[in-house]
């Protein structure tokens, strides 16, 4: 079981801000930017690269998902702005083997990310 699946289990604390039936945000404990959050889905999928046909609407779902907390917070307007990154791999950052995208704004996020 991932360190994920245990918060979505509330085995492991986490300061969520957002949760329906299929997915949770909470706060990432280690952020890059002063608001981070992780969206995740509730299925179990390891990372992006290995969701199938089937999780299409799910994979949208997190991306509305991440875009209504952004409003909601008050960062979705253009001036303002968010970034939304997934990785995949540990050479593309990937820490916990289940999807989850990170939201990031609240400060000038550079290019490229790095």
């Amino acid at each position: 079981m991932t360190l994920f699946e245990k918060i979505i289990a509330r085995e492991i604390p986490a300061d969520i801000v957002y949760e329906d039936d299929q997915a949770l945000v909470f706060k990432d404990i280690a952020p890059q930017a002063p608001t981070h959050l992780l969206v995740i889905p509730k299925k179990p999928i390891p990372r992006v690269g290995e969701a199938g046909a089937e999780d299409q609407a799910l994979l949208g779902h997190l991306l509305l998902v991440a875009g209504k907390v952004a409003e909601d917070l008050g960062i979705r307007s253009t001036d303002k702005g968010f970034r939304l990154v997934i990785n995949h791999g540990a050479n593309g950052g990937e820490a916990v083997p289940h999807l989850h995208i990170h939201l990031l704004a609240g400060r000038k996020l550079e290019w490229p990310p790095g």
